[in-house]
């Protein structure tokens, strides 16, 4: 029995002092690591508890929920006979604009403004428009009376300026120029917006253009919703022109 208390009392006492010696390597690695890190370390991980605070913020989150809706509204539109699909594509069409506001009046508001939001609100109105742009051309949608697939010219000079645009923001971010978007930049967007909007309407309400030119094709109480979204996006086109070339000459000032 005495043998057995002593073997139990050093048992514990070596676990004791194995408990003491794993602390104190543990506070002593702590306090080494402390020393390696130092103000940059903690100021990194100070940065990435930021990063994820604004990767949850509530104007963010509509951000990306606008990137994430994208292939689910191309899959709406797949299908050109379908207009039942073209009445929920223009649904959720509508609430991928509403939050397209709604993100950024939020982050005002709230003063909630980051980086991250900043960086990400430009991508997700590119990645919407190229995509419905493409679907819809793919899908026979920029076909109008007499002029055919030349409306096709209109989406393409869209996409052509919204590239051009987003290098020549870069080149200029990295002279540290900053480019105001001008009124009648947001003249453009709204014709855009209008535009996109309409042309998926119109699949809901009159289902797929005509693909013929001439005669053939309905007549304007038949297709009038469409012809409405193909001169917006016209309108929006000419804009795009004006607007780039206001862009450009900003830029040109900047480059040797």
């Amino acid at each position: 029995m005495w043998s057995c208390g002593c073997y139990a009392g050093v048992s514990l006492s070596v676990t004791r002092d194995i408990a003491v010696m794993l602390a104190f390597t543990s506070v002593h690695g702590a306090l080494a690591l402390w020393g390696k890190l130092g103000t940059r370390g903690f100021a990194a991980v100070n940065a990435a508890l930021e990063r994820g605070s604004a990767m949850s913020s509530l104007p963010n989150i509509l951000t990306l929920s606008r990137i994430f809706a994208v292939p689910l509204l191309a899959f709406f539109l797949w299908w050109p006979e379908w207009q039942l699909g073209y009445l929920i594509g223009f649904g959720l069409y509508c609430i991928i604009a509403l939050t397209d506001y709604l993100d950024g009046y939020l982050a005002r508001a709230q003063g909630t403004v980051s980086k991250m939001g900043t960086f990400l609100d430009p991508i997700a109105d590119k990645i919407m428009v190229a995509a419905v742009i493409l679907v819809l051309t793919a899908q026979g949608y920029l076909r109008g009376p007499y002029a055919g697939d030349v409306h096709v010219i209109a989406g393409l000079v869209i996409l052509v300026r919204e590239i051009a645009v987003s290098g020549l923001r870069e080149f200029l971010g990295g002279a540290q120029v900053s480019v105001p978007v001008s009124k009648l930049a947001k003249w453009k967007t709204t014709f855009q917006l209008v535009a996109l909007g309409a042309l998926i309407l119109g699949g809901a309400v009159h289902g797929q253009p005509c693909q013929a030119v001439g005669d053939m094709c309905k007549t304007v109480a038949q297709s009038w919703v469409h012809l409405i979204g193909l001169v917006s996006l016209w309108t929006a086109a000419v804009l795009t022109c004006v607007t780039g070339w206001d862009y450009l000459r900003v830029g040109l000032k900047h480059m040797d």
